[in-house]
């Protein structure tokens, strides 16, 4: 049976596909993810998913379509199981059409066959795009969550804080190197406070990733402070012989802050003191 009549008994059966389909699909109705859309988003969702099943194997494959339903489901929160449950739904249902609407055994046999190839081929390319897209998204994410895990955020005039969270890896180490140099001529900060609070392990590779940046900082004009030292970072950083040179340290950010106003001819004054000159 050649590919044209299998065309042909998809456009002349479209509608009635549709439907079974369309009912079948309700199931995901019950899912968590699904029922935080409302009923009408899942029908419009549906109708979108089997038209473009259908433009796909009749000819009209512009992948273009195809992205845009993988990018919405996943914008939905929707699982990937929705596409390749519909997929293979779709499957279904055009084998029990061709079942029951031919006679013959071998005419059944080569238009199952041809709706395989076919079928296949949109599967493949679903679960390419799919991938891709995925893959985007959490590249995407991922970016942004390091982006904001090393921010240089200005508390005064000239002063600036760097604080970090959780294991520096040599990937996060060179971003929180580019924020850091961006946000010293940004700010045009003249004392920076980088404040390992939050680091759980300080070791030779960290050290070295912070040594690395307090002197390219210095290359600017400006100097660093490293706050946040705990009696537990202190016995490693010594343990493992890093010499920290010299790099001004202080225990917590407040002696940080304090230390950064003298090395700016400034410091804290009560406002009682101030008030009783």
């Amino acid at each position: 049976m050649k590919k044209e009549e299998m065309m042909r008994l998809l456009e002349e059966h479209q509608s009635s596909i549709s439907e079974i389909w369309k009912d079948r699909m309700a199931v995901f109705k019950d899912l968590k993810e699904i029922q935080t859309a409302n009923m009408k988003i899942l029908e419009t969702t549906n109708d979108h998913f089997v038209k473009l099943i259908f433009d796909y194997l009749i000819g009209d494959q512009e992948s273009e379509r195809l992205n845009d339903l993988i990018q919405r489901i996943f914008e939905l929160g929707w699982p990937l199981s929705y596409l390749m449950f519909g997929m293979q739904t779709f499957r279904r249902v055009v084998s029990e059409l061709i079942i029951n609407e031919t006679e013959k055994k071998e005419t059944v046999l080569n238009l199952l066959n041809n709706m395989d190839d076919l079928l296949d081929y949109l599967f493949n390319q679903l679960i390419n795009d799919a991938t891709t897209t995925w893959e985007n998204t959490l590249s995407i994410q991922k970016k942004a969550l390091l982006e904001l895990s090393a921010p240089l955020i200005p508390i005064m005039d000239k002063i600036s804080v760097m604080p970090l969270i959780g294991t520096i890896d040599t990937e996060r180490a060179k971003l929180i190197m580019e924020n850091l140099l961006n946000g010293v001529i940004r700010h045009r900060a003249e004392v920076v406070l980088i404040d390992i609070t939050g680091v759980p392990i300080v070791d030779t590779l960290v050290a070295q990733h912070i040594i690395q940046a307090q002197e390219a900082v210095k290359l600017l004009g400006s100097e660093c402070i490293l706050v946040g030292i705990r009696p537990e970072i202190a016995q490693t950083i010594v343990n493992l012989g890093i010499g920290m040179g010299e790099f001004p340290t202080q225990s917590t950010l407040q002696k940080g802050i304090e230390f950064a106003l003298e090395m700016t001819n400034r410091k804290i004054v009560s406002a009682e003191k101030e008030g009783a000159r």
